[in-house]
């Protein structure tokens, strides 16, 4: 039995957003577009409102620095997660994961003597065949991802507990620590107002996102295929650089940029690439999309769900590091709830339950509204019970309108 020919996938084809017509102007492309469009607005709304809240607390160069290091790791797991539930899957191990690997890198470097770097990279090592484990399970043996990984996550919890002997390891090297809440070099010497290279950094960045959105409009229009009105392209853009000159000005304003800002910043640019121009991107795609048509145009569904899970296991595993680094201290309860947090984010950030759809800078935005809501929260002392309260009627929340923005669409097709 063949699959319709309108049902099979080609994996060599650019996957395309849907199109949407032109003829309603604006208005018609912002409904068409309403939940990528509304997840920008509910970050805008919960900055705004917190800052209210806080007394203007919140935007604070301190505490936006404070933010962005306390969620690095959980933003990292994020990158990961997505791509595992665009795929059809779901991993309940990364936080396991992270703990492990965080508890590896302590008996690298500071019980066996390693250099940093080399306990670094031999701790990446250790991320990528856990995931290959579980990827083999997963992608050769056929067992569902939802259980593999919860086995994952019992396993390697337990192992974490195991190899410290549940004492935690530190002090770490000064280089190690550095990573989790280093910062780059100064080169005003602290006598200026703003760090200089910040500035450069922020300037060079917002120059080259621009340029790289006009360019990508051009190649669009040129093709025939932009949808988007000229106007609300430039509000984009605006928004867009309004955003990363602000950020930049804060960061400057303190300390600088981070060195995990950095490592999550080249993760972005390197998983969007993958994800939106790469054949292994389109197969992720296209396997989440409709897991037969995928197989009947050719694509090795096997091997991608294999790497798929290599990956998530490198990531958790920088995660972990990042972690580890912050605290200066390889825990034995570290990493607990992270894979809730990143499952959480991947949601919020316009992700489907059923697969096939998906960003990685949704992911990263959905990370970002769970950082402000953690970090408002507490500065308006909010217990924890009410923070968890508060996270899952906003989890409940983004699904409940991803779910209508599809029975819409669909009523409206037929």
């Amino acid at each position: 039995m063949t699959a319709p020919v309108s049902d099979v996938v080609d994996p060599q084809a650019p996957v395309e957003p849907p199109r949407t017509a032109t003829g309603g102007g604006i208005g018609a492309f912002l409904v068409s577009r309403l939940r990528q469009i509304g997840l920008f607005i509910a970050l805008i709304a919960i900055v705004i409102l917190f800052q209210i809240l806080t007394g203007g607390n919140l935007l604070t160069p301190r505490n936006v620095t404070s933010i962005i290091n306390q969620n690095a790791y959980v933003l990292i797991l994020a990158i990961g997660m997505v791509m595992i539930i665009i795929a059809g899957h779901i991993d309940l191990s990364v936080g396991s994961v992270v703990a492990f690997v965080g508890a590896m890198s302590g008996i690298f470097i500071v019980n066996w003597g390693m250099p940093w770097w080399a306990g670094i990279l031999l701790a990446l090592v250790v991320g990528a065949i856990i995931g290959a484990w579980q990827g083999f399970w997963v992608a050769y043996v056929g067992i569902p991802a939802f259980i593999v990984t919860l086995a994952g996550m019992l396993t390697f919890r337990g192992l974490t507990q195991m190899v410290l002997n549940n004492v935690p390891i530190t002090p770490f090297p000064p280089q190690y620590v550095e990573i989790g809440s280093g910062f780059l070099p100064d080169l005003g010497g602290g006598t200026s107002y703003v760090e200089p290279l910040t500035v450069v950094l922020g300037l060079v960045a917002t120059a080259a996102l621009v340029v790289q959105e006009v360019r990508e409009r051009r190649k669009r229009v040129k093709l025939q295929l932009e949808d988007e009105p000229a106007a609300w392209f430039w509000v984009r853009v605006a928004f867009i650089i309004v955003f990363l000159l602000g950020i930049t000005f804060v960061l400057a304003s303190y300390r600088g940029t981070p060195i995990v800002l950095v490592i999550l910043a080249v993760l972005v640019l390197v998983y969007s690439t993958v994800m939106n121009r790469s054949v292994f991107g389109r197969h992720v795609y296209a396997r989440g999309g409709n897991l037969l048509a995928a197989q009947l145009s050719g694509v090795n569904t096997k091997r991608v769900d294999f790497w798929l899970f290599v990956n998530m296991g490198f990531l958790a595993a920088i995660a972990g590091m990042t972690f580890t680094a912050r605290s200066n201290s390889a825990l034995p309860g570290a990493g607990t709830g992270f894979e809730l947090d990143a499952i959480a984010a991947v949601f919020i950030g316009g992700a489907a339950v059923t697969g096939g759809i998906g960003t990685v800078t949704g992911a990263l935005i959905g990370g970002l509204i769970m950082g402000v809501l953690n970090s408002g929260m507490s500065l308006l002392g909010l217990g924890t019970e009410v923070q968890s309260f508060i996270k899952g009627f906003v989890l409940l929340f983004a699904v409940a309108f991803d779910i209508f923005n599809k029975r819409r669409a669909a009523s409206a097709s037929k």
